[in-house]
């Protein structure tokens, strides 16, 4: 019996399964069949939800006695969007100087098949891990997020799964494997602004009441000053306007409402409910100012509405999972990784709910690019480093 020990034949199986979010793609299929030859036991719940699509989901764990290491990831992909922008086919897995070219190749399939040639090399040379490994695989971390690793979550622990540490296999290296470990995540907050003015025409100004006029009021101060300047392990908070609006095509009439739609990466100085006060009390304070409403009175009528599920600042403390993966990652590739928590939001924020969690994958400089690619000498270094984990972390406990 042939076992995944190649991650670059792992991930050219994954790469052919057009698994763009919410398809399956055939992904999950091609995961089983390498994970069932390891000793895995696997299970490919489906979760639903009213207003989001259907998504299979994979669970599969292999029993040991001992601690219980947790991988996770998703087979879900982004659009490749114009594919004849790509130099090969982008569920082709094709191979050019070097590199294997595919949708998902980064971001982050790449990741899941490194980590199973890594458990399977442990296997066939008769050093299995001395516990319990599982995959928590999900079809929904690029799409909405709701039918996936939360629920996927819930379910197994309510079949009674515990765990003791988690890798999640995003890609997290900014020039070359080695670079960073990702040990927690800034929080993010969204919500849409809307200012209500009274249309009008606009040779007629004092018959009218400009919302514009109100939201660049608002926005200035939720702009300024800064929330904070950073702390010890984290970014500043940074808000940034992603939308402007007011519904309008014609240049002469005053619209009757403006909205802004915004989001906050917050780092450990917020909370959620902290920093939905603070924002309210910008909100409120501005909204008495009359820098841009001269001759108005009345205060600036606004309604500001939070986006549901917003995702909580953490960082992960956990020094025997953290040490041992930095302690693994320079011993293979003699670089000392920086623990850092930039970048986005990732399923980790869910995970660390359950388990300690921390990331580390392939070098994300292409993913959601065209011509998404990997070195398949990155494919082999990210091998080693899991394998060397996998063994350290076990021996360990």
């Amino acid at each position: 019996m042939k076992l995944p020990v190649d991650p670059a034949e792992n991930l050219a199986a994954l790469l052919r399964c057009p698994s763009v979010t919410p398809a399956e793609g055939g992904a999950l299929a091609a995961l089983q069949e390498m994970l069932e030859p390891l000793g895995f036991t696997v299970e490919r719940p489906v979760f639903s939800e009213s207003g989001t699509p259907d998504i299979e989901n994979l669970y599969a764990s292999r029993t040991g006695e001992g601690p219980h290491l947790m991988f996770a990831g998703h087979t879900d992909v982004v659009p490749v969007g114009d594919e004849s922008a790509w130099s090969h086919p982008p569920f082709a897995a094709h191979i050019a100087n070097g590199e294997m070219y595919g949708r998902g190749a980064v971001d982050m399939k790449g990741g899941i098949a490194c980590f199973i040639a890594a458990l399977a090399r442990s296997i066939a040379d008769g050093n299995a891990p001395r516990g319990k490994v599982s995959m928590l695989i999900t079809g929904d971390e690029e799409g909405p997020a709701i039918n996936g690793t939360v629920k996927l979550l819930q379910w197994a622990a309510a079949k009674g799964e515990t765990w003791d540490a988690c890798i999640v296999g995003e890609p997290t290296n900014p020039d070359r494997l080695g670079d960073m470990i990702k040990v927690g995540r800034r929080g993010s907050l969204s919500a849409t602004l809307t200012v209500l003015g009274r249309q009008g025409h606009a040779a007629y100004p004092h018959l009218a009441d400009n919302p514009v006029r109100g939201l660049m009021t608002l926005v200035d101060a939720l702009l300024s000053p800064e929330f904070d300047t950073g702390t010890e392990r984290f970014q500043s908070t940074n808000l940034e306007v992603t939308s402007v609006d007011v519904g309008n095509a014609a240049t002469n009439v005053i619209p009757q409402r403006a909205t802004a739609a915004f989001n906050v990466r917050f780092n450990d100085n917020w909370s959620v409910e902290s920093l939905q006060a603070e924002i309210h009390n910008r909100l409120d304070a501005a909204s008495r100012r009359r820098k841009y409403r001269k001759g108005r009175k009345e205060p600036v009528e606004f309604e500001l509405v939070w986006r549901d599920n917003p995702s909580h600042v953490f960082l992960t403390h956990d020094e025997k999972l953290i040490g041992t993966l930095a302690r693994s990652v320079e011993s293979v590739t003699a670089n000392r990784p920086a623990l850092s928590t930039s970048g986005g939001t990732s399923d980790a924020r869910f995970i660390k709910d359950y388990c300690p969690v921390v990331e580390f994958g392939l070098v994300g400089q292409t993913m959601h690019m065209v011509d998404e690619r990997v070195p398949l000498a990155d494919l082999e270094t990210l091998t080693r480093i899991y394998r060397q984990f996998i063994g350290n972390w076990f021996g360990e406990h």
